[in-house]
């Protein structure tokens, strides 16, 4: 028993919706406020100026990237992302409960592969120009931001839809004090 979380096995709490939707402050906020792990995935893109290699990311290049064991991937704006059983188990070494950000396809793959392991967590703003507000905010290039807003990919994580919808938890984070507290009463229905 960890940071007063009872579990016996392995749970994953999977962070989804669209970009800027605020899935990376969630997990930094759950590693901070309950120590909860978060899975590092990979990336064959660039980092950005603030990031860190196997922190933010494990950046690498298409030829490592397939070295991997990955559970799942996705190509998103021309780059590779994707997760693996090498990152899962380094987490869940620190922890019984464990989360990862992924997109809605992998966290829908995720729920398919580890079933009851999993709680998803889909996150959305009632505007979406709150999005491109905070997409801005991160510094990304103008055209970085109409391409991935101009993607099939940010299309499809607008919506929970399929098995996701009877599943997931759907959390609209327009205001962070009301977000942390939905958060807190995950992590305690999770604790029972």
């Amino acid at each position: 028993m960890r940071s007063g979380i009872k579990m016996v096995e392995k749970q994953l709490l999977v962070i989804t919706g669209a970009t800027g939707s605020g899935k990376t402050t969630v997990s930094h906020w759950l590693t901070e406020m309950y120590q909860i792990p978060q899975v590092v995935t990979h990336t064959t893109r660039p980092k950005r100026h603030n990031e860190v290699d196997s922190v933010d990311y494990y950046f690498e290049t298409e030829s490592s990237l397939a070295q991997k064991h990955l559970i799942e991937s996705v190509t998103y704006s021309g780059y590779h992302y994707g997760s693996s059983h090498e990152a899962l188990e380094l987490a869940w070494a620190k922890s019984p409960l464990i989360s990862l950000v992924v997109d809605t396809k992998g966290a829908q793959t995720y729920l398919e592969t580890f079933g009851k392991q999993v709680t998803v967590l889909f996150l959305t703003v009632s505007e979406a120009t709150a999005l491109i507000s905070r997409l801005e905010k991160r510094n990304d290039s103008p055209e970085a931001i109409q391409k991935r807003l101009a993607s099939a990919e940010f299309k499809r994580d607008l919506m929970v839809s399929g098995p996701l919808h009877d599943q997931a938890q759907i959390i609209v984070n327009d205001d962070w004090q009301e977000t942390q507290k939905t958060l807190m009463t995950i992590i305690e229905q999770l604790r029972q």
